[in-house]
């Protein structure tokens, strides 16, 4: 290829997942070094890494392309390989390179919320270092190859810069991996917050498509300009990371400190108490914006609130401002609400209710959802005397992002 092209490297390994489960060894090769060589300079190496195939299968692929064009009529074996054999996958080689893997990437991983793909700031290069450094040697094309597996995508830099980036970024993200890690171990609750995009409510055009009777669409209203007085769903989700579980109440007019922290506080009363009857401590991450931003008062008054009426030592850990993505309720949890109705208009609260708590994956989330009718005001203004009733330790590393609020006894 003269130039690296990252649209039709994507369509190649997209290509390739659809294929290659129908297809044998000889053919995966030959298909591969087809593609290859219709690309030109360059093209063997572009499909090693859109499939993960090695270098060296699809050179011999494309020498037997080339020997079949210059004998057409020479017999074509039938013998593939026998059964068993060939290298096994690296996984299979090493069973402990998966896990390995992911505690790598996981304090350093954001996801697409629309999407559902994930990706790292760690390159491959470096990843396959510390892999190496730690009892697993692999090449950085074996790590992107498992990456890809697992749901990671490369991206371009636009697509991954939002805003500027503090110094102590990565190491906040460290100091919340650690944290987690700890509250985990003790069985004490860990949970992600945040607040997914505002949806309208009534007959409008959803993006994305589902399955309808041929040339027979959902029939939606033409138009739908912004409107102060439309009916808006603010849904505001509590994801539980140890149990792969998640509550949405669904607001019906403004995301505030106040309506953050009562969903919250259904999560504990519907989801969390059950899940951990003998908590004293929960951990909350959240991002650093929005309605649960670190520098909110009123966000800090209610949690203060919250902690007196359950009785919960709450610690909260925000991410670097910029860093929304990082939280992991962005790609285990609204990805998969978004997916489960795009393409569906969302007529009313009912439904967005119902389409949320039929939320499944694979992996076996279990999402609630329920509305939450209360009118929230906006603008309510904290006194600093307010403020100073509030149980708040500032952890000695970024206090601002790190602190714990303590119930009044």
């Amino acid at each position: 290829m003269e130039m690296r092209d990252e649209k039709a490297i994507d369509q190649v390994g997209w290509k390739y997942r659809s294929l290659k489960v129908v297809l044998d060894e000889r053919a995966k090769r030959q298909w591969a070094a087809a593609e290859a060589m219709s690309m030109g300079w360059g093209g063997i190496s572009a499909v090693a890494e859109a499939t993960g195939l090695d270098r060296n299968t699809i050179t011999t692929g494309v020498r037997e392309l080339e020997d079949r064009t210059a004998n057409p009529d020479a017999r074509v074996s039938k013998r593939i390989r026998i059964e068993g054999g060939g290298r096994k996958p690296v996984t299979e080689q090493d069973p402990g390179l998966t896990e390995a893997l992911d505690r790598l990437i996981d304090p350093m991983t954001r996801g697409h919320p629309e999407t559902g793909l994930r990706w790292t700031c760690k390159s491959t290069a470096k990843l396959a270092e510390e892999l190496s450094k730690s009892g697993h040697p692999l090449s950085d094309r074996t790590v992107a190859h498992l990456l890809k597996e697992d749901g990671y995508s490369l991206q371009a830099n636009h697509k991954t810069q939002e805003g500027s980036s503090h110094p102590d970024r990565n190491r906040q993200f460290e100091h919340i991996h650690q944290r987690v890690q700890e509250f985990q171990k003790q069985n004490q609750p860990v949970v992600s917050v945040d607040a997914k995009k505002k949806e309208l409510v009534g007959n409008f055009k959803n993006p994305g498509r589902e399955w309808q009777p041929s040339k027979q669409p959902i029939e939606v209203n033409t138009y739908d300009f912004p409107d102060p007085d439309m009916n808006k769903a603010v849904p505001y989700g509590v994801y539980d990371l140890a149990n792969n579980e998640g509550w949405v109440s669904v607001g019906i007019n403004h995301d505030t400190a106040q309506f953050a922290v009562a969903s919250l506080n259904h999560w504990w009363s519907e989801m969390g108490q059950q899940r951990f009857p003998r908590a004293s401590e929960l951990m909350i991450t959240a991002d650093g914006g929005g309605s649960n931003n670190y520098r909110n008062r009123l966000w800090k008054i209610t949690l203060q609130k919250f902690a007196t009426e359950t009785g919960l030592t709450l610690h909260v850990c925000h991410f670097p401002p910029g860093t929304s993505k990082w939280n992991k309720i962005e790609h285990r949890l609204f990805c998969h609400i978004t997916k489960n109705w795009r393409g569906r208009p969302l007529t009313s609260y009912e439904v967005i209710v119902n389409l949320i708590a039929n939320t499944t994956t694979e992996k076996g989330l279990v999402v609630r959802a329920e509305i939450d009718p209360t009118l929230y005001e906006r603008g309510i203004k904290v006194t600093d005397h307010e403020l100073a009733q509030v149980r708040l330790e500032l952890d000695p590393f970024h206090g601002e992002w790190n602190y714990t609020i303590k119930p009044i006894r």
